[in-house]
């Protein structure tokens, strides 16, 4: 596993908001976080994503203050916040379980942090209408929690955060108890929510398709150190490690020889690549896409292959193609019967060169994100 500690943007934009600066949590001895260190922009959607345990959940209770570093620290807007607690940050969170109050009304819910504030009357009724009419729920207000649906109630506990003018919204997996159908319909909701609202949103998901459809920055995570930052396209086109390659999508991992600049040695055969930089005669991996491989004629590609299964996706095939001793994974809108006989071809550019690291513990360089 790659541990990176320190990254580099490739611009140090003038709207940052929030520094994370090597921020360090452990539990019973067990490190989560490992002096991570980030920055999120004003009315960006980052999004926090890796596998179960990988820290995500636990830098955004961080943020929301309802966890306290071990080392570190969390500059707001300029100033530190470390010691702040949640009410008095400039940070609302909405939590996967909602955390409604059942015995109160949808009003009752969105009204609760202004009436611990003070506001008036007028005021409340004014931020509960609004709010309400943001995410869709006009008329709502004099039902009670139970009697809304799966994605209503997530809607409510959006609006009763929004209504404390939060300038960052921190979202704990909000959609991971919903349905499939409905997942989808709140992933725009929240990209229209955000665009409205033009405030930032810090996202955990463990969702890979989600972070790709919502995300303006994506932060891949694993036991607590931070594998790659990008933008989706980077994250999905250009893994930086195998790690990165294997949890965005699907991906074949190849182990493979750096020829030389832009010539790469793998299944057993020469193919064309753009990477530079690696070496003469140096072990690699190279990582290809299975939307990427291309079928054709027996003796038409680089090399031979026998389809071997073949699964109907929908939207395409999904194929293992035997080759030199390797199943491939390949995906194609068109039909290659199990048993048949193929030639196989990537286009230079769709083939990524990543190092091999030399040991589980290197760490990686800094990374441009």
């Amino acid at each position: 596993m790659i541990k990176l500690k320190k990254y580099t943007r490739k611009t140090e934009m003038p709207n940052k908001l929030i520094d994370i600066i090597n921020i360090t949590k452990s539990y019973d001895e067990n490190v989560i976080l490992d002096q991570l260190n980030l920055y999120i922009r004003e009315n960006e959607f980052l999004t926090l994503l890796g596998p179960s345990g990988c820290g995500k959940t636990t830098l955004l209770r961080i943020l929301g203050g309802f966890e306290t570093p071990d080392s570190g620290d969390i500059i707001f807007d300029g100033k530190n916040i470390n010691n702040l607690p949640p009410n008095r940050r400039q940070l609302n969170t909405v939590f996967q379980k909602y955390a409604l109050f059942s015995h109160m009304s949808i009003a009752e819910n969105i009204a609760f942090g202004l009436k611990i504030k003070g506001k008036s009357k007028g005021y409340i009724r004014d931020k509960i209408h609004y709010a309400l009419k943001l995410v869709n729920l006009e008329g709502y207000g004099d039902r009670t929690p139970d009697s809304l649906s799966g994605g209503q109630q997530q809607r409510i506990a959006i609006a009763r955060a929004i209504v404390n003018e939060p300038k960052v919204l921190l979202l704990d997996e909000p959609l991971g108890a919903l349905d499939l159908k409905l997942r989808q319909d709140m992933q725009y909701e929240l990209i229209r929510l955000k665009n409205e609202l033009g405030i930032t949103f810090v996202y955990v998901t463990h969702d890979q398709e989600e972070a790709l459809t919502m995300s303006d920055t994506i932060v891949v995570m694993n036991q607590g150190y931070i594998q790659q930052i990008g933008t989706p396209e980077d994250i999905y086109n250009e893994p930086q490690n195998a790690f990165v390659a294997d949890f965005i999508g699907d991906s074949n991992i190849l182990p493979a020889t750096m020829v030389e600049d832009k010539v790469v040695k793998m299944l057993g055969a020469v193919w064309k690549c753009v990477d530079v930089g690696f070496g003469r005669n140096k072990p690699v991996d190279a990582v290809i896409r299975p939307e990427d491989i291309d079928l054709v004629k027996p003796g038409e590609g680089v090399i031979d292959g026998v389809v071997t299964n073949l699964i109907f996706k929908g939207v395409h095939y999904e194929m293992e193609v035997l080759a030199n001793n390797y199943e491939l994974l390949v995906h194609s809108t068109d039909l290659f019967p199990v048993g048949t006989e193929v030639g196989i071809q990537v286009d230079p550019f769709d083939i990524q060169i990543m190092k091999k690291p030399e040991s589980e513990d290197e760490e990686a360089p800094a990374l441009e994100a």
